[in-house]
């Protein structure tokens, strides 16, 4: 099996192909103050809590410049497509986890809308193929 690195650190339990999702750090809502901690980083912390034992891989990031469309976080998986996503609340830790898992399983490489949670349907920012892509005429 291979493995990625966080941190520094080679774990072996944690395959390359398992989804991640990255969690901005720095967010906050538009206009919202400028208070530590920020909503994003709340929200990585929920997410990581969430993810607690389902495979899903939790990346905090220092930002994913969609300041206007806070929260933000991004969800990918090699081979698929990835997925930004804003408008979050801190909330929704539990809604990333469940995207990933079905980013992870989707044969052709795309989160069903089927069974997506709503948080990640109406907060939809970009979706951005994978490497290699070509498109089929």
């Amino acid at each position: 099996m291979t493995t990625v690195r966080q941190q520094g650190v080679t774990d072996p339990a944690v395959p390359t192909d398992a989804a991640t999702v990255y969690v901005c750090i720095t967010c906050r809502h538009p206009g919202g103050p400028e208070s530590e901690p920020r909503p994003g980083a709340i929200l990585a912390a929920a997410t990581a809590k969430a993810a607690e034992g389902s495979g899903v891989v939790i990346k905090p990031v220092r930002c994913l410049a969609n300041c206007t469309r806070g929260l933000s976080a991004a969800v990918r998986c090699n081979g698929c497509w990835t997925y930004v996503f804003g408008g979050l609340d801190v909330a929704c830790g539990p809604a990333l986890v469940d995207g990933a898992r079905l980013l992870a399983c989707a044969t052709d490489g795309i989160m069903p809308w089927r069974g997506r949670p709503q948080p990640l349907k109406r907060g939809l920012i970009a979706r951005v193929p994978p490497l290699n892509f070509e498109e089929l005429e």
